[in-house]
Formats: structure tokens, C-alpha cells, sequence
């Protein structure tokens, strides 16, 4: 059975950081591009960053040069380092497994207060 549990989120001012966590089970973790995905209130659910087998990361514009992913295949983990956060980017912040399209977590609440 697929899980992929997301943590880390949190309240934080402008200007902060947070780093969000997500532990995949059920799956061949290092065979996955792993993703960040967010849904802010209101909003559809949108793509925000990736990193691949081979650890080649590719970003959204709107988080390039503050959030940076990576990978820990030993823990079956993806990451999600935000800095410089901005109160657009607070959403619920979801991760998933491109071989696994279909199953998410419950998400981590990420709210940025200005």
C-alpha cells in the first residue's frame, strides 16, 4: 500500500523558513521522480517542484531561487527547503511519486503571515 506522509508545515512570518518532509512507503522510492505540489485556499492544486532518479530538480518560477528539493533514498524521503518565504506561497503542500500518480498524503499546512 502506497503512503506518503507530508510534515514540517507550520505558521511563519514573511520572510521565514520551513522545511517540509515526505516519507513514501509502498513504493520503489528510488525509482521515482518525487514532486511538491501546493492548493492554496480557493485554488486548484499546482505543480511546484520535482527532482528525478538522478536528482535533476526543476522548479516553478515563483519558488526559483528560494525553495530547493532533495532526496534521501536511504529514508525514502523527499524534501522541501522554503526560504524567503512570501504569504502567497502559504497552501497545503502535498508530495507524490510520479510511478504512483494517483495517491496522495493528507498534506502540511503552510501559512505566511505578513
Amino acid at each position: 500500500q502506497v503512503q506518503l506522509v507530508e510534515s514540517g508545515g507550520g505558521l511563519v512570518q514573511a520572510g521565514g523558513s520551513l522545511r517540509l518532509s515526505c516519507a513514501a512507503s509502498g513504493i520503489i522510492f528510488r525509482l521515482n521522480t518525487m514532486g511538491w505540489y501546493r492548493q492554496a485556499p480557493g485554488k486548484q492544486r499546482e505543480y511546484v517542484a520535482a527532482i528525478t532518479i538522478g536528482g535533476t530538480t526543476t522548479y516553478t518560477d515563483s519558488v526559483k531561487g528560494r525553495f530547493t528539493i532533495s532526496r534521501d533514498n536511504a529514508k525514502k524521503t523527499v524534501y522541501l527547503q522554503m526560504n524567503n518565504l512570501e504569504p502567497e506561497d502559504t497552501a497545503v503542500y502535498y508530495c507524490n511519486a510520479n510511478r504512483a500518480p494517483d495517491y496522495w498524503g493528507k498534506g502540511t499546512l503552510v501559512t505566511v503571515s505578513s
